[in-house]
């Protein structure tokens, strides 16, 4: 789940299902009782058709946490700290930083600091869109040391300059989910 509607979905449908929902938030439910296998395959058979899948291993539960904390950090919280994403990671996720980064990359085929990076354009991209912030202000919004930092990181993801992008529009951001 990488989105309020996305908590919304899951509720109602396990709602639907009859289960008591303990916790429900980015990228993880917690039920009243540990579901049954009978609960699980229904479950399943409600949100995979909905685009979710169910995740049991503790690797890739880490994962989608980690996926969680950096969509969370870009796209939910106004940044102003500098935040230190390895230090943020290892505090949160109780494991050093190098193990969650070899995981990551094992699993995803991709390094933390690339997929943050990716959330990052995409924040961009949703910005300019937005057309509301000049583009300094959305380098310190989003932590840039500087609007030509932001400019070259941006072309070298999209191709495009935040400019060009910013006139043509055609270019479609991509759902957070699949970035």
């Amino acid at each position: 789940m990488v989105c309020n509607r996305c908590i919304m979905v899951v509720r109602q449908e396990l709602e639907k299902l009859g289960l008591e929902i303990k916790n429900i938030k980015l990228g993880e439910v917690t039920l009243g009782r540990e579901a049954t296998s009978k609960e699980r395959e229904q479950i399943e058979s409600v949100l995979v058709p909905l685009g979710f899948e169910l995740i049991d291993d503790k690797k890739s539960r880490i994962i989608e946490k980690i996926k969680t904390i950096i969509i969370d950090l870009v796209h939910h919280q106004d940044n102003d700290s500098k935040t230190n994403l390895s230090e943020l990671l290892s505090s949160k996720l109780h494991h050093d930083y190098n193990y969650l980064s070899n995981l990551f990359s094992e699993v995803e085929g991709t390094t933390i600091e690339k997929y943050f990076i990716a959330q990052k354009i995409e924040k961009v991209k949703e910005l300019l869109v937005y057309d509301e912030l000049s583009l300094s202000e959305i380098a310190y919004r989003l932590n840039y040391s500087s609007v030509a930092y932001l400019s070259n990181q941006f072309k070298k993801v999209t191709g495009l300059t935040p400019s060009h992008f910013k006139q043509i529009r055609e270019e479609k951001r991509k759902p957070l989910d699949k970035v």
